[in-house]
């Protein structure tokens, strides 16, 4: 086993190779120096004097998650290729890292883009989205169907645009690629919720359960839940806009280790209390499509990170699941005892405060899908 000491005035670290991995291991800070006028021991010669000894490991700034985030940023690890040997922190923000001006370019460029939505897709004057719901909505005249084409139309865009991500960046960019992402994806996935909302009365009844004690307070919690849910990518709103350059990452924290996949788990939980509460086809379509692709999105967002990660994917992945809670049930996921902590975050506070503002919004947002007549 190679191994190379690095020393440093408060604390030193020996990098260890085996299994084709990396390990960081904490030794102790004093050291024995010799005394004065004696002859001087045969240290391990630092490791920072030896470029050749720290090529390989490529060491990166990210930690590896144990059972706690105290405990990780302790035992900080890193793969030959230079990936983490384990998964990030999600939902991380710490304000004195903003920049004023990177949070204006944001806002400059989400105006931007809502002006943009608005003309090109939105305005029936000058947009194209009146045009592509009238043509979809010919292929049939059941709202079923038409509802289920608006889906597949989006997952194909969507996920297909994300299955290219890497060859995308490459060609032009990882900035630019994320525009055109999101200037595909943002109209369709608009055009889909405002069907939804107009037509989602429509269709066979095929049961009422409203008026059935606790039941409205069953869904109303089922929905905020779902809103937490949320993939930890969403959280980088610099990165969602490309101010920061956009990156793939491997997220292990937070509600992670619930559940691999909670953007699936969220849409799920979404779909169902939505179908008790509405009760027919139309919403049966809707959730039949919505949970179909997020369930496409479960394999093929393991397949990319696997491709991206390697070897520390599969660290993530062992200790994860994609069932909530499997993991944690199984003994795979330890849970930290201050694991609520992970939670009270700046990102989660704000999608709390998002998700009871959509609640009280829902007569506005009904309007708003009412006068565009798609």
């Amino acid at each position: 086993m190679a191994s190379s000491l690095l020393l440093c005035p408060l604390s030193s670290y020996s990098f260890h190779r085996s299994n084709g991995f990396s390990h960081a291991v904490r030794v102790p800070s004093i050291l024995p120096f010799p005394k004065p006028h004696s002859k001087t021991p045969n240290l391990p010669k630092p490791s920072f004097l030896n470029p050749n000894s720290l090529a390989p490991l490529r060491f990166r700034g990210r930690f590896l998650v144990g059972t706690s985030i105290r405990e990780a940023e302790e035992e900080i690890t890193a793969s030959p290729d230079g990936f983490p040997v384990g998964g990030e922190d999600s939902a991380a923000f710490d304000l004195g890292e903003q920049k004023l001006s990177s949070w204006v370019y944001f806002s400059g460029i989400l105006g931007t883009v809502l002006f943009a939505l608005n003309f090109v897709w939105i305005d029936p004057k000058t947009g194209f989205g009146t045009a592509f719901v009238d043509a979809v909505a010919g292929i049939s005249e059941s709202h079923e169907i038409v509802m289920l084409v608006l889906i597949a139309i989006f997952a194909l865009a969507h996920s297909g645009m994300a299955s290219f991500r890497d060859a995308g960046e490459k060609l032009i960019g990882e900035r630019a690629y994320r525009v055109l992402f999101a200037g595909i994806s943002l109209p369709l996935a608009l055009t889909t919720i405002v069907y939804f909302i107009n037509h989602r009365y429509d269709g066979i009844q095929l049961w009422d359960v409203k008026s059935v004690p606790g039941v409205h307070e069953l869904v109303w919690i089922s929905n905020f839940i779902s809103f937490l849910f949320l993939y930890p990518s969403t959280f980088n709103l610099l990165e969602v806009a490309a101010v920061d350059k956009p990156k793939m990452h491997l997220w292990e924290t937070g509600i992670m280790r619930i559940t691999r996949h909670p953007q699936m788990a969220g849409q799920v939980v979404w779909c169902l209390a939505h179908l008790l509460w509405i009760g027919n086809s139309v919403v049966a379509a809707a959730s039949f499509g919505l949970i179909g692709h997020h369930l496409f999105g479960v394999w093929n967002g393991d397949r990319r990170l696997a491709s991206r990660y390697g070897k520390a994917f599969e660290v993530v992945k062992s200790r994860t699941s994609i069932i909530p809670f499997a993991a944690i049930l199984s003994g795979r996921q330890n849970l930290p005892k201050d694991y609520y902590k992970e939670f009270f975050r700046l990102p989660y506070l704000t999608i709390t405060v998002l998700t009871l503002g959509a609640y009280f919004a829902h007569p506005l947002m009904r309007a708003a899908s009412f006068g565009l007549h798609w």
